[in-house]
């Protein structure tokens, strides 16, 4: 961009990640001018510190423990993973940290990009100051969209800077393979980069404060992955804390809350997000710099009728392809708003409200077994007030699942909500259930009667007959 260019646009997006592409490209496609800010890399952590090296790390350890499952080719797969090659594989799927493509790809679609950190300057307003120094404003005539996303949270303890801790950043674009990793955290990422690292060679210590792995899955869920990790070769230490880190002559001694004293090459903390809200203007505007950024369902935040908040940032869903619905729906809210059609009470389920949000989520962890959830757990069902019922079989009942795996082990459950008997969320946990649940979200997002899923048949013999098992249990009373 040059300094005799216009600085005024129908919409301003701050960070170019996923969530502001995503804005970008549906303001741009309502014929509305945008400009697009970002301090780091176009594509922003999914591309380069979060989903893409995350799966480029554990696919090729997925794929060698589904084939060690498999007669007739279980031998030939026997050794260690090739290191270098899949951390090679990990640099390309990153576009070895270079975002020309996704540069190139706003281009196509006609946003501005001005490089640099944004902040909010009052309504409608945003500084860009580039590296150089150099500031620039730019003004929104409709809106400005906050899309800047989480960074990891790290735990108060004395001394941890000087130990250079990995956070997920760091474990997913490391150079080499530790000797010996630690690894502090039972969600996510704990469990993803224990599965990964511990493959690829390293010793892996997974301490988690809580009773198990997975706390926002169903509890089968976290029994699962935890027990396959441990006979995988990772030390799993549940109810365990860390009080204490320092790294004496290179090396990492974490102390727990009992006293254990554990060594390693590097540690990791996967122990939460927090939003990247601390310095982008917000006190301009009278929100709280560091806050979360509350919003309505087209995503406005609330109390405004200009600033938008879409992804990690309102904490409704932090991940990347809800976060990329939510922009979907932001960009339309705002184009309709644009064009003179206020929305202030959008309809649940039209294109101006993100009601997925609410209660059709879904998620896939890649472990192995993979866990994959959308909708309810029958917890968060029950203290929801719902009427319901839990419905579970094991994927051995399928047998697709034998054709998939020898000694398949895997368990599905269907939440039920008995007054309307429509599915409020499923749990899938086994090798390869991550292509299974598009077709649960399907059914809890649609609301999709139980006696219409009857005739929804699956193929024989897919694992995908589950649901048939499933619809049966759940009509035989089990």
């Amino acid at each position: 961009m040059t300094e005799t260019e216009t600085n005024v646009y129908d919409v301003v997006v701050l960070g170019a990640g996923p969530v502001g592409e995503n804005v970008a490209d549906r303001t741009r496609a309502a014929g509305l001018s945008t400009a697009i800010v970002e301090s780091e890399l176009v594509g922003g952590e999914c591309s380069y510190w979060a989903c893409m090296p995350s799966k480029a790390l554990l696919r090729p350890v997925i794929a060698r423990a589904d084939a060690r499952r498999v007669p007739g080719l279980r031998h030939l797969v026997q050794g260690s993973l090739d290191a270098e090659a899949v951390l090679a594989h990990r640099d390309y799927e990153t576009s070895n940290w270079q975002d020309d493509g996704q540069i190139g790809w706003l281009e196509s679609i006609g946003a501005d990009l001005y490089r640099g950190r944004g902040r909010l300057a009052g309504p409608r307003a945003v500084t860009v100051t580039g590296e150089d120094g150099s500031t620039r404003t730019l003004t929104a005539r409709h809106a400005v969209a906050v899309c800047t996303g989480t960074s990891a949270q790290l735990p108060d303890l004395p001394g941890l800077d000087e130990v250079g801790p990995w956070t997920s950043r760091e474990a997913t674009s490391a150079k080499s393979v530790p000797g010996s990793l630690i690894v502090v955290g039972g969600g996510v990422v704990a469990v993803e980069m224990a599965t990964a690292w511990q493959a690829l060679g390293s010793r892996v210590t997974l301490l988690v404060r809580g009773k198990g792995l997975l706390p926002r899955m169903e509890p089968f869920a976290g029994e699962l992955v935890a027990e396959a990790l441990a006979e995988a070769g990772t030390d799993v230490r549940t109810g365990t804390s860390v009080q204490s880190v320092t790294r004496e002559n290179g090396t990492v001694v974490a102390v727990t809350g009992t006293g254990d004293r554990i060594e390693a090459d590097e540690i990791l903390f996967a122990t939460g997000r927090a939003p990247r809200t601390d310095d982008i203007g917000l006190d301009t505007v009278g929100l709280e710099p560091g806050s979360w950024l509350s919003v309505d369902d087209s995503l406005r935040v609330t109390g405004s009728d200009w600033l938008y908040a879409v992804g990690d940032v309102n904490h409704r869903a932090l991940l990347t392809h809800q976060g990329k619905y939510q922009a979907r729906i932001a960009g339309a809210a705002i184009a309709a708003r644009a064009a003179g059609a206020p929305l202030l009470e959008p309809d649940p389920w039209g294109a101006h409200a993100a009601t997925a949000d609410h209660g059709a989520v879904p998620q896939v962890v890649f472990t192995d077994p993979e866990a994959a959830a959308v909708g309810l757990s029958l917890a968060e069902a029950e203290q929801a007030g719902h009427r319901v019922r839990a419905v579970d079989v094991e994927f051995s009942s399928v047998a697709g699942a034998g054709l998939y795996a020898d000694g398949y082990r895997g368990r599905a459950r269907m939440v039920v909500d008995l007054d309307r008997e429509t599915l409020l969320g499923v749990t899938f946990v086994g090798p390869g259930v991550g292509e299974l649940i598009h077709s649960a979200t399907v059914a809890v997002a649609g609301e999709v009667p139980l006696g219409r899923l009857w005739h929804a048949v699956p193929s024989y013999p897919t694992i995908s007959e589950v649901w048939l098992r499933l619809l049966e249990a759940f009509r035989d009373g089990k």
